[in-house]
């Protein structure tokens, strides 16, 4: 096995294949002793090479694994403990409490999509379309492109089909306004609020991606190193991918090595025009907004 770890491609082909034990056997639950014991890598070596390829560790790829399965069992239609059971979290209270914190909700409650929840949304003309501006009591939840109104209600209430969710242009006349300052070439302050449900690893990122100035870019790598995870670029282009209020967190931000735009929720001609935008106020104005 030693010999399979002499190159960064043989690297990222070992942790490849950890990643799909562990989503093999998510009931099992495997210790970093059950990994060491299938891979024959030291459990230290093991630990060390897929936080460097992943920037997350194998316990917290499991547990991301596991809300990811939970989710996909209740959307389809499954009971709460059959879903628990399926993902891998048993049906001890600690474990449920562990899903609902992760989650933001219970897992009953995301069985019912969302029954209970109360969602106010926005829609707004932009440069690029409509955007759509969701919030819970906690702060900003979603921010989605769309190019009509009812394109970007349904992707709102795709994830929470039984939630309330009412349109309140009142209540979200701050976002309104802090993004449309920002079309005018201003950033947002950083202690704006929200209520985002991520793993840790998607944390330091977002957090890193808030710290790129406006009219500037980072790639993937650069904000693989700036978290103290400098193997990690793919796992940063996915927590990208996954960040659910864009523009605030700016992902767009980040490119790939070589210059070219990768790839943006919203739509590469999106990313692509953010990014004009920005360049253009910040070279106009000669300093960073």
């Amino acid at each position: 096995m030693n010999n399979l770890l002499n190159s960064e491609a043989r690297y990222s082909e070992f942790v490849h294949r950890v990643c799909r034990y562990i989503e093999r056997h998510l009931k099992e639950s495997p210790t970093l002793a059950d990994l060491s014991a299938h891979t024959g890598l030291s459990p230290y070596h093991l630990h060390r090479v897929f936080k460097r390829v992943m920037g997350i560790t194998p316990k917290q790829y499991a547990e991301a694994c596991r809300l990811r399965t939970l989710k996909e069992h209740l959307r389809n239609g499954s009971d709460v403990s059959s879903a628990l059971y399926a993902a891998g979290y048993g049906s001890s209270s600690r474990l449920y409490e562990r899903a609902n914190r992760e989650m933001g909700m219970t897992p009953a409650t995301y069985r019912r999509g969302g029954q209970g929840m109360r969602i106010s949304y926005t829609i707004i003309n932009c440069p690029l379309g409509q955007l759509l501006i969701a919030a819970t009591e906690r702060g900003l939840c979603a921010v989605h492109f769309g190019s009509t109104r009812a394109e970007c209600e349904a992707l709102l209430r795709r994830e929470y089909p039984a939630a309330e969710i009412i349109r309140d242009d009142r209540r979200l006349r701050y976002w309104v306004t802090a993004l449309q300052n920002y079309f005018q070439g201003r950033d947002f302050a950083p202690q704006l609020s929200l209520d985002l449900h991520a793993t840790a690893f998607q944390q330091r990122v977002w957090e890193a991606l808030r710290k790129i100035p406006y009219g500037e870019t980072r790639s993937y790598s650069e904000v693989a190193r700036a978290i103290g995870q400098p193997k990690a670029a793919r796992a940063v282009a996915r927590a990208c991918a996954t960040n659910p209020v864009p523009i605030v967190i700016p992902c767009h931000r980040v490119i790939r090595n070589d210059g070219s735009l990768g790839g943006y929720g919203g739509g590469i001609a999106r990313k692509k025009k953010l990014l004009q935008q920005e360049q253009k106020r910040s070279s106009k104005s000669g300093k960073r907004v």
